[in-house]
């Protein structure tokens, strides 16, 4: 039996691994130079595998069809995904939240692994070669592209998103499969950093942690609050909670953006708080005490959004002052923009319907022998190994269906 994974990223290669036995002949193709291209990425550099969670906590942080990814989730665990790079050599550790990363810090590593085990388990992997279109040749499959390969008996589709479009993943996999029949869903950036309307472009590179980052629509309707850590960038704001608050927001709509900079104290112990300060402080500027409470990036950013002089002595200060700089501090607004573009997301909302693939094989209820695994189909999930875990996951599942199916 021969089959043709068309993908090398993180569903497309366990895909191969687990369709090549005795009995099947099996290629792996990808138009960049080297597999795992967007693997190489992720997680900063670092590749976030998977998380330690119970299997049955990862559908509390699934964004989207849920309930199709029962089969593949459970059916390959994240323990059964350590297990699988344990045994092959590689080391891994877990850190805060759960993520689980390599020892070494490095998604290298975590590739080395997989091709060592593509050229041990016998795939031949075929790289520089983009896949342009798949036809039905009666039960079979020609692959066009820069040579004949002959007929395949299957297909498994792992082509990826839009984001990151430099990895390779450039919405080719969704076009064919369009043209093939398939439903594709509306595609837009997930896990992305936003704009805002204000000139922030001096505090970019700012990190805060232990923050309150809300979402407000423009009837002042909270929808949405996350605690964590996040990052000033020139336009707007990025890092973790901003990521996932991300699938909130919609750019034909108005929010505004809350940061709260003291979440664990109320307004009335913040007052305190600044009380203290100044009652120790009588004679020094204003913005030198707040240092004590602030970072100093943020001591002038509460200042002018504030609208009080920071080169005041503490002495000299108003309690209406003192008001709004506690409710700044609480309150540090913003106006959304937009969503920055789906070619920075790090992954992609919207795809194949899961409508249309059979969750307890991956195969197309559509075309008989064609599978449809990870990013191309629409499921997503938060940050945290999650993404990955699906890869990994769904690109089992179609490996072992196929061989399954055949024999």
């Amino acid at each position: 039996m021969k089959i043709a994974v068309i993908g090398a990223g993180a569903s497309g290669i366990m895909s191969a691994i687990f369709s090549k036995n005795e009995n099947t002949e099996v290629f792996l193709f990808d138009g960049n130079e080297k597999i795992g291209k967007k693997i190489y990425i992720s997680g900063k550099g670092r590749c976030n595998i998977t998380n330690s969670k119970g299997i049955y906590e990862f559908f509390d942080e699934i964004n989207r069809n849920k309930n199709f990814l029962y089969s593949s989730l459970y059916s390959y665990t994240n323990e059964d995904i350590l297990k699988f790079f344990n045994e092959n050599g590689l080391k891994t550790k877990v850190e805060r939240g759960g993520r689980v990363f390599p020892l070494s810090d490095k998604s290298s590593d975590v590739i080395k692994t997989l091709e060592n085990v593509l050229n041990i388990k016998g795939v031949k992997t075929i790289l520089n070669t983009e896949i342009k279109d798949v036809k039905l040749v009666e039960d079979k499959f020609e692959l066009v592209c820069n040579k004949d390969y002959g007929l395949f008996d299957k297909v498994i589709f792992a082509t990826g998103g839009k984001s990151y479009p430099f990895t390779g993943s450039r919405g080719r996999g969704h076009e064919i499969l369009k043209n093939l029949g398939h439903t594709i869903t509306d595609l837009k950036a997930g896990l992305v950093g936003i704009d805002v309307k204000e000139k922030i472009r001096k505090y970019s590179g700012v990190s805060l942690k232990f923050v309150d980052f809300k979402i407000y629509n423009s009837n002042r309707k909270l929808i949405n609050s996350e605690f964590g850590e996040m990052l000033f960038t020139h336009t707007g704001f990025s890092g973790p909670i901003v990521l996932k608050s991300s699938k909130y927001f919609d750019n034909s709509k108005d929010f505004i953006v809350s940061i709260d900079l003291k979440p664990k104290l109320d307004v009335h112990t913040l007052d305190l708080r600044l009380l203290r300060e100044f009652d120790e402080n009588k004679n020094k500027n204003l913005k030198n005490v707040l240092s004590n409470v602030l970072i100093n990036s943020m001591v002038e950013l509460v200042l002018e959004k504030s609208e009080v002089d920071g080169e005041l002595s503490v002495n000299q200060l108003k309690k209406e002052d003192r008001k709004k700089l506690v409710e700044t501090m609480k309150n540090l607004e913003f106006n959304f923009k937009s969503l920055r573009p789906l070619s920075e997301a790090i992954i992609t909302i919207g795809g194949v319907s899961v409508k249309e693939v059979n969750s307890s094989t991956m195969e197309s209820k559509l075309i008989k022998n064609l599978y449809i695994v990870g990013e191309l189909l629409d499921v997503d999930a938060n940050t945290g190994g999650y993404n990955l875990t699906i890869a990994f996951s769904t690109g089992h599942l179609a490996g072992v269906s196929c061989i399954e199916k055949g024999e």
